[in-house]
C-alpha cells in the first residue's frame, strides 16, 4: 500500500482549516485516512504557533513505514526540523525570452548612445 503524508481540507468556503493525515495515495483528498496527525490553519499568521500542529512521533513513525510526503508537508517538517532540507526544481521561468532579452539591449544601447551625445554637448 503507498502511504502518503498530506493535507486534506476542511473548513467552510474561503476558509480553509487542514488536517495533515496519514492516508493511502489511492483515496482521495478528502476521503479515507488511516491517522490523523495534525492540522494547519492557513489563516492564522505564520509566526502563530497554532498556524501548524503536528504529532512529531507519529510523522516519524510513518516515515519510517515509508510514507511519502507531499511537497507542502515536506516544507512544514523542514520548518519544524524533523527532516533534512531537500533541493528543488527551481525552473528559470522568470528569465526573459530571447527578443526581450534583445529590446533590453537595444534599449541600453540608445541610453549609452543619448548619453554619449549629451557628454559631448
Amino acid at each position: 500500500m503507498a502511504m502518503k503524508i498530506r493535507l486534506a481540507r476542511g473548513g467552510s468556503k474561503k476558509r480553509p482549516f487542514y488536517r495533515i493525515v496519514a492516508a493511502d495515495s489511492r483515496m482521495p483528498r478528502d476521503g479515507r485516512f488511516i491517522e490523523k496527525l495534525g492540522t494547519y490553519n492557513p489563516l492564522l499568521p505564520k509566526d502563530s504557533e497554532e498556524r501548524v500542529k503536528m504529532d512529531v512521533e507519529r510523522v516519524q513513525y510513518w516515515l519510517s513505514q515509508g510514507a511519502q510526503t507531499t511537497d507542502r508537508v515536506a516544507r512544514m517538517l523542514e520548518a519544524a526540523g524533523v527532516v533534512g532540507k531537500t533541493e528543488r526544481s527551481n525552473p528559470n521561468k522568470a528569465v526573459p525570452g530571447k527578443k526581450a532579452k534583445e529590446r533590453a539591449e537595444e534599449k541600453a544601447a540608445k541610453a549609452a548612445a543619448a548619453a554619449e551625445a549629451a557628454a559631448e554637448e
